[in-house]
């Protein structure tokens, strides 16, 4: 049998607040991000203002008292005297859709006409897009009608390598046309810039470029035609076995088919050029390191006195209205607390950073050492979740150059007589060691593996091998060159 009944049950939970977390959505924010967030608060929260340069900041703790100050009843006036207006009455007797028109000398920025304003193409620049590029060119020369229509079917199924993906078969299918038409119309495009582009496959693109180009080798002709392939292994001997030439004038023939472009969208692919802005600075002055966090561009924020008086002196002033100002300046301030304390534990990883890698600021990257998280939360007193969002996504500026804050936790290398070494720098000594190989006898992950061991670093080869990739280097096979 069922039965309802009523129960009462106490319990403790975690429940994160909307402040916590907006302060913890802020403390992940890099400057540019947090000075956008701070702009966009400014302008949907009226009682929050930014400070001039030769003003302060308004004390929280003053703002706090403000907020929290019983109304003191107003004094009745005098007979026969009239009551001056309070700043709450002419708060609430202000005409506020024509506030921006009635007093143009607020801070309150007014827009400008349409005739001031700049052209969209002075302010708004875009990098042309591989179709774009190809569009703008089909339409500066003559094509027949069949053949332009072909040729933007050509021009919409090219890959981001710039190599046409569909077969001839499948463009007259969507065109409507003949595949003869598709052919002309074809070969028309590829002569169009950049070298090689609605090439079908990579012989097809290099052999494009060496016909515009004027390239008559006949060993590069021979070699794009019958053993690319091979080449491309850098099996030198094998195409001088299988063309019955020298390996020199292999080698030759290498260095012209080098300097093709293999893949004719490069210029047009990959992302916009991201430029980093540091969040910290670290300088070195004199045996010390100096930190100073980068608030250049971002606006200090205090509470607009105006609605600080409504909250104090706000008798008159309808509940409702006093509600609002009330949430909005409750909100404003604890904006203004939640960057304070956000500037507060960046400075405080920075300096745990500076205390445990002061060698790699003062010598360079292979002085760095194996760091973690925990270090750092345990040396601050906070929480492991706190310094992982402190150091993603913002970048110091220090004597050695710019790098992102998770740059300096690293795994540990073991040495083969001494402390660890952290994982960066063993890194950037096997790209150092591949960079000042000898080109006709490069290295082997193996042999770099045996040098790091000589010099006191117990690392594996398939160690190697991942470091290696990592850094986008080409094994000792394809690094050899012959010659």
């Amino acid at each position: 049998m069922l039965e309802l009944k009523q129960q009462l049950r106490l319990r403790q939970q975690l429940v994160m607040t909307p402040q916590l977390q907006q302060a913890i959505k802020l403390l992940q924010l890099n400057r540019l991000e947090l000075t956008l967030a701070v702009q966009q608060e400014l302008e949907e929260n009226p009682v929050l203002e930014e400070a001039l340069e030769d003003e302060g900041e308004t004390p929280e703790l003053e703002e706090e008292a403000s907020v929290e100050a019983p109304e003191e009843p107003a004094e009745a006036p005098a007979p026969g005297e009239e009551r001056e207006a309070t700043d709450a009455e002419k708060v609430a007797d202000v005409d506020w859709e024509n506030y921006i028109d009635a007093y143009p000398q607020t801070s309150i920025r007014e827009a400008r006409d349409d005739d001031d304003r700049p052209s969209l193409e002075t302010t708004l620049t875009r990098r042309a897009t591989l179709i774009e590029h190809l569009s703008w060119q089909l339409q500066l020369l003559s094509f027949p009608i069949e053949e332009e229509i072909v040729a933007k079917f050509i021009i919409g199924n090219l890959d981001e390598r710039g190599y046409l993906e569909a077969s001839l078969d499948e463009i007259a299918r969507q065109s409507g046309m003949s595949v003869e038409t598709v052919e002309r119309s074809l070969v028309r495009v590829q002569e169009f810039d950049p070298l090689g582009v609605a090439a079908r496959d990579l012989k097809e693109c290099l052999t494009i470029q060496a016909g515009v180009l004027g390239i008559e080798d006949p060993i590069v002709l021979r070699i794009l035609d019958e053993c690319l392939d091979v080449l491309i292994k850098r099996d030198f001997r094998g195409v001088a076995r299988q063309l019955g030439v020298s390996i020199e004038m292999v080698s030759q023939a290498a260095d012209v088919i080098g300097r093709m472009e293999p893949r004719p969208a490069r210029a047009f692919g990959g992302d916009e050029t991201i430029y980093i802005i540091p969040d910290i600075y670290v300088y070195k002055v004199g045996d010390e390191l100096h930190i100073v966090l980068n608030d250049d561009g971002l606006p200090r924020l205090r509470i607009n006195s105006l609605y600080r008086d409504v909250l104090a002196r706000g008798k008159d002033v309808s509940p409702d209205t006093k509600a609002y100002v009330h949430e909005k300046v409750r909100s404003a301030l604890w904006l203004i607390k939640s960057i304070h304390q956000r500037q507060r534990t960046i400075y405080k990883v920075m300096e745990s950073l500076t205390k445990y890698q002061s060698d790699f600021f003062e010598k360079g990257i292979n002085h760095l050492r194996p760091l973690n998280l925990r270090d750092v939360a345990d040396d601050i007193e906070m929480h492991e979740s706190t310094v992982s969002r402190v150091t993603t996504n913002k970048y110091v500026h220090c004597p050695q150059g710019i790098f992102e804050l998770k740059y300096f936790f690293n795994s540990s290398i073991n040495r083969v007589v001494g402390e660890a070494v952290a994982s960066a720098s063993v890194k950037d000594r096997i790209g150092h060691l591949i960079r000042n190989e000898d080109p006709h006898r490069p290295l082997s992950d193996q042999r770099i593996a045996e040098m790091l061991k000589v010099a006191n670093i117990d690392i594996a080869r398939r160690t190697v091998t991942k470091y290696r990739e990592s850094l986008n280097l080409l094994s000792s096979t394809k690094r050899r060159q012959v010659g």
